[in-house]
């Protein structure tokens, strides 16, 4: 059974170990990653939501943004859910000074959707799972571009809100945030 990550240094990243619980696996373990050491005891890692300015800042102090890094080009898979895809990707639209971890090969831009108070849900359907999932939209990026070897996963209203590029995933909205787990399954197949 993997051993699954969740960076814990901002955001919901308690949502996530809530959803993982929830998968029932048995044997799964699950663990929080504050500093880049952390990373060596899991083989999976989930970037939750939360706000990239402060997260980036953070994860470059604690070590963890160049252990992403090596991680993700050793294999591991990443996976980063709307804070996270923004991390993850190699440029943000609105802020091209931002720190970013350069994972992913899309560009992306903040906000896409509006402020806090034009959050909303409504399904998706996610290439990889039978029927639309819940997604969960706060202040949620989308994908202006993507190149080769990213390829667009999911999109709603002609907008790109999901990638994955090998063993990496993005998603721009919360599946953490509703009951559904089927995107965590998804991403323990990987």
């Amino acid at each position: 059974m993997p051993t699954v990550g969740v960076v814990a240094v901002q955001g919901d990243f308690e949502k996530h170990i809530e959803a993982l619980e929830r998968c029932s696996i048995p044997g799964l373990i699950v663990r929080e990653v504050r500093v880049g050491e952390d990373l060596a005891q899991v083989d999976r890692v989930i970037i939750p939501g939360g706000e990239s300015t402060t997260v980036g800042m953070l994860m470059q102090r604690f070590g963890l943004a160049e252990a992403l890094q090596e991680a993700a080009s050793n294999g591991m898979p990443i996976w980063g859910t709307c804070m996270g895809m923004i991390l993850m990707a190699q440029t943000i639209e609105d802020r091209p000074h931002q720190f970013s971890l350069g994972l992913l090969n899309i560009t992306v831009r903040r906000n896409a959707f509006g402020a806090q108070v034009h959050s909303f849900e409504d399904e998706v359907q996610m290439e990889g799972i039978d029927t639309p999932v819940m997604g969960v939209f706060i202040r949620a990026p989308i994908v202006t571009d993507i190149k080769d070897p990213a390829i667009p996963v999911a999109s709603y209203q002609g907008k790109v809100v999901a990638v994955r590029q090998g063993k990496l995933l993005g998603t721009s909205f919360h599946p953490e945030l509703t009951d559904d787990v089927r995107l965590h399954q998804w991403f323990l197949g990987i």
